[in-house]
């Protein structure tokens, strides 16, 4: 069995964590400062849903290189994305309890990838 926590780290630690990490600390260690400035990147969308709290975080289409390749075709490994996303914002905000949910993701016939985060 894949452990995807393990793949997500490394996939994202050393390409989207600092960017994320980055665009964070720019916006005060504040997730809804940084949702509202960078939420539209190309590759990449984030919503806040209710502040401080519950947001939406996805892709318009898969970004994953595996997928892209033709590699991989299960939408299993979507649970992948959904620990990088989570991985992130582990990382983020160390002193929070993170939650990610898949809401839907193109490998199981999406249109994009969607996923709720939810921080307590």
């Amino acid at each position: 069995m894949t452990d995807y926590r393990e793949k997500a780290v490394r996939c994202v630690k050393d390409t989207v964590l600092p960017l994320q990490k980055k665009m964070f600390q720019e916006c005060g260690c504040d997730l809804d400062a940084q949702y509202q400035k960078y939420g539209d990147l190309e590759g990449f969308f984030a919503r806040v849903i209710q502040p401080g709290r519950i947001y939406e975080v996805g892709y318009p289409q898969c970004v994953c290189p595996e997928v892209l390749s033709g590699a991989v075709r299960d939408p299993a490994h979507c649970e992948c994305s959904r620990q990088s996303v989570l991985y992130i914002l582990e990382t983020l905000l160390p002193e929070r309890a993170v939650t990610v949910e898949t809401l839907e993701t193109v490998l199981g016939g999406a249109e994009k990838c969607r996923f709720r985060v939810t921080v307590e």
